[in-house]
């Protein structure tokens, strides 16, 4: 799943921490990060002080449910 223009980074950060299954980012080269990881978390936070959005994401995500959210979340976001 990719995502775009992400400028609720915590809100999304929530989300993901709520969810049940894997949620991971996926590299350009391929390679999986633990989105539900604190430390993961804490070290693209810190990456994104410089810019407020995530311009793109692709995220792996395991459970259909907790797919569910993730769009739902974007699908509200993008409404604000």
């Amino acid at each position: 799943m990719k995502l775009e223009n992400v400028n609720n980074v915590d809100g999304l950060f929530e989300v993901l921490n709520s969810c049940k299954g894997t949620v991971e980012l996926v590299s350009a080269e391929g390679d999986r990060i633990n989105l539900k990881s604190k430390l993961s978390q804490m070290l693209m936070t810190a990456k994104l002080f410089n810019n407020a959005t995530i311009k793109e994401l692709e995220l792996f995500v395991s459970e259909p449910e907790d797919m569910k959210k993730v769009v739902s979340f974007m699908m509200s976001d993008a409404c604000k």
